[in-house]
C-alpha cells in the first residue's frame, strides 16, 4: 500500500504539466494504491466526505478519507478489477438509496439492489445514506406502545413507538427470535419493518425470509442483506441504508420498526476498514469514531410531533456478548445510547426458560409510560416478585429446611417463569397476555402443577373466549382493568379452573 518512489515522481510531472488545467482536476483523479476493498486517489480536490465515486468496470466507491494530497475511499465492487492509474471521476452526489412503497416484501443489498430474484425495484426517489437525525423541537414524547407479542417484554419491559431498545447476549440464546416475532406481530398494526443483516450468513437471512414469508410478514417488510460474504464497505453502509428506507415512512407519518441484526459485526466492519485508511487506532483496535458511528445511527430512531407527520421508527439494535459481558467497549457505547435494554442470559436458555430474559439486567426506560393500562395494572410486582425469587432460589439450595413462607415464594416464581415461557413464531394478543399474567400474579395457578399450567392456560382462554365474549371485549376496548371488570375476570378464572381441574 506504500507509494513508490517513481509514482511520485510521476505524479509530480503530471502535476507541471497539467499545471493550467488544475479545475480539471478537481472532478478526475487517479489511483494510486488499490487493494483490500481500499482506493487511494489522487487529484480529486473538490471531493466531499461520503460523495460517491465512479470508478472503471461500473466499481463505485465512497469518499471516507480527505488527504492533504489524496482521497482514501472505500469500494462497493471487486477491487481486483481496479488497477493503478486507472482514472476515477467524481458523481457530485453523496451515496443514495432508493425509497418507497415498492421495496416492501424485497430484499436488497446495502445499495438498494434487488437481491431476491424478484426483478427490478422501480422507485420514483432516493435519499442519501446519511442524514442528521431530527431535532428535540421535532421530536414527541413515546406515548404508545409498540407490542412484541412476547408477554416477558411487553408486560416488564415493555417498548413504545419511537424507542430504541437494545438486544444483547451472547450467541445462541434468541436475540434474532425476539426481534423476528416482533416483526410477526406487527401484522394489522400498522406499522412498516426493516430488517438490516449484518455479517451472517446467507443461509442464515434465506431461512429467516421463509420464515417472515410463512407467517405472512413479508408484505410489509423490507430485508437489508450485507452478509458475512460481502465486503466490509457494504457491511458498513448496510444499517444507514436501512434507517434511511424507515425514514421516507417515518416523515409520511407512518410507524416502523427497524431491526439492525447485529452492530457488533457492524463495529468490526468499520475497524477493518478503519484500519485499512490507516486512522488511528484507539481502545481495543477500534477508532476513536466508533461511537459516533452507533450514535448518529440509532439518534434517527425517534417518533415525530404532529406537526412533522406524527410517524416514528422504533430500533431494535441487537448486540453479542462474550461470556455475558455487558461491560466492554461495543456493549457499553451501544447501552449508553439507547432507552434501555433486553438481555438474555445463557444460564437461562440453557435449562429451557425461553425467551431467556433476564428480568434484573433488563429495563426499559420510555415503553411503560406507553404500556396499556391493563398490562401495567395486571404486571405491576412481576419485577419485584422475580427479584425474590432469584435471590431465595440461590439460598435455597443450600438449606434442606424452609419456611412455609418461604416455599410459598419459590412455587410462585416458579409458576411466573413457567407462565413467561413462550414458543417462537407464536406472539400473544396484549389481551391474552394480559389474562394469563393476571392470573398467575393472583395465584390461580400455584396449587397446579409446574408441568400442567401451559396446557391449563391455553384451555382458560378457549374457555374465557366461548363462554365470557364480553370480558375480552371491554378489555379490547378499553385497554383498562376496571375494578368491576377484575372482578368478573376473577370470578370467571375460578370457576373455568373448578371445572377444568377435577
Amino acid at each position: 500500500m506504500n507509494i513508490k518512489s517513481n509514482e511520485i515522481a510521476s505524479l509530480i510531472k503530471a502535476q507541471i504539466k497539467n499545471y493550467s488545467h488544475k479545475i480539471e482536476s478537481n472532478d478526475v483523479g487517479t489511483v494510486v494504491t488499490v487493494g483490500d476493498g481500499i482506493a487511494t486517489v489522487y487529484g480529486l480536490d473538490k471531493a466531499m466526505m461520503s460523495e460517491l465515486l465512479e470508478f472503471p468496470h461500473g466499481v463505485y466507491g465512497m469518499v471516507m478519507n480527505l488527504n492533504e494530497d489524496n482521497v482514501g475511499a472505500i469500494l462497493f465492487g471487486n477491487d481486483s478489477l481496479i488497477e493503478e492509474g486507472d482514472i476515477v471521476k467524481r458523481t457530485h452526489r453523496v451515496v443514495e438509496v432508493p425509497v418507497g412503497d415498492n421495496l416492501l416484501g424485497r430484499v436488497v443489498n446495502a445499495l438498494g439492489q434487488p437481491i431476491d430474484g424478484l426483478g427490478e425495484i422501480k422507485y420514483s426517489s432516493t435519499r442519501p445514506i446519511e442524514r442528521i437525525a431530527p431535532g428535540v423541537m421535532t421530536r414527541k414524547s413515546v406515548d404508545q406502545p409498540l407490542e412484541t407479542g412476547i408477554k416477558a417484554i411487553d408486560a416488564m419491559i415493555p417498548i413504545g413507538r419511537g424507542q430504541r431498545e437494545l438486544i444483547i447476549g451472547d450467541r445462541q440464546t434468541g436475540k434474532t427470535a425476539i426481534a423476528i416475532d416482533t416483526i410477526i406481530n406487527q401484522k394489522g398494526k400498522n406499522c412498516y419493518c426493516v430488517y438490516v443483516a449484518i455479517g451472517q450468513k446467507n443461509s442464515t437471512v434465506v431461512q429467516l425470509v421463509e420464515k417472515l414469508k410463512e407467517n405472512d410478514a413479508m408484505s410489509y417488510t423490507t430485508v437489508v442483506s450485507a452478509t458475512a460474504s460481502e465486503l466490509a464497505p457494504l457491511q458498513y453502509i448496510a444499517p444507514y441504508a436501512g434507517v434511511t428506507i424507515a425514514e421516507e415512512w417515518m416523515e409520511q407519518g407512518k410507524d416502523v420498526l427497524i431491526v439492525y441484526d447485529d452492530l457488533s459485526k457492524h463495529a468490526v466492519a468499520y475497524r477493518t476498514l478503519s484500519l485499512l485508511l490507516k486512522r488511528s487506532p484507539g481502545r481495543e483496535a477500534y477508532p476513536g469514531d466508533v461511537f459516533y458511528l452507533h450514535s448518529r445511527l440509532l439518534e434517527r430512531a425517534c417518533r415525530l410531533s404532529k406537526d412533522y407527520g406524527g410517524g416514528s421508527i422504533t430500533a431494535l439494535p441487537i448486540i453479542e456478548t462474550q461470556a455475558g459481558d455487558i461491560s466492554a467497549y461495543i456493549p457499553t457505547n451501544v447501552i449508553s445510547i439507547t432507552d434501555g435494554q433486553i438481555f438474555l442470559q445463557t444460564e437461562l436458555f440453557n435449562a429451557g426458560q425461553r425467551p431467556a430474559i433476564d428480568s434484573g439486567l433488563s429495563v426499559s426506560r420510555v415503553g411503560s409510560s406507553a404500556q396499556y393500562k391493563c398490562m401495567k395494572q395486571s404486571s405491576k410486582a412481576l419485577k419485584i416478585e422475580l427479584a425474590s425469587y432469584h435471590e431465595l432460589q440461590a439460598f435455597a439450595q443450600f438449606g434442606s429446611d424452609l419456611d412455609d413462607s418461604t416455599k410459598r415464594t419459590l412455587v410462585h416464581g416458579d409458576v411466573l417463569m413457567e407462565v413467561l415461557k413462550q414458543n417462537q413464531y407464536s406472539p400473544m394478543s396484549f389481551v391474552r397476555q394480559t389474562i394469563e399474567i393476571f392470573a398467575a400474579q393472583h395465584r390461580y395457578l400455584d396449587s397446579l402443577e409446574i408441568s400442567e399450567i401451559r396446557a391449563f392456560l391455553d384451555k382458560l382462554w378457549v374457555a374465557l373466549k366461548n363462554q365470557h365474549p364480553e370480558i375480552i371485549k371491554e378489555l379490547e376496548e378499553t385497554k383498562s382493568l376496571s375494578d368491576e371488570l377484575s372482578s368478573s375476570l376473577k370470578e370467571a378464572i375460578k370457576n373455568i379452573k373448578e371445572s377444568l381441574v377435577k
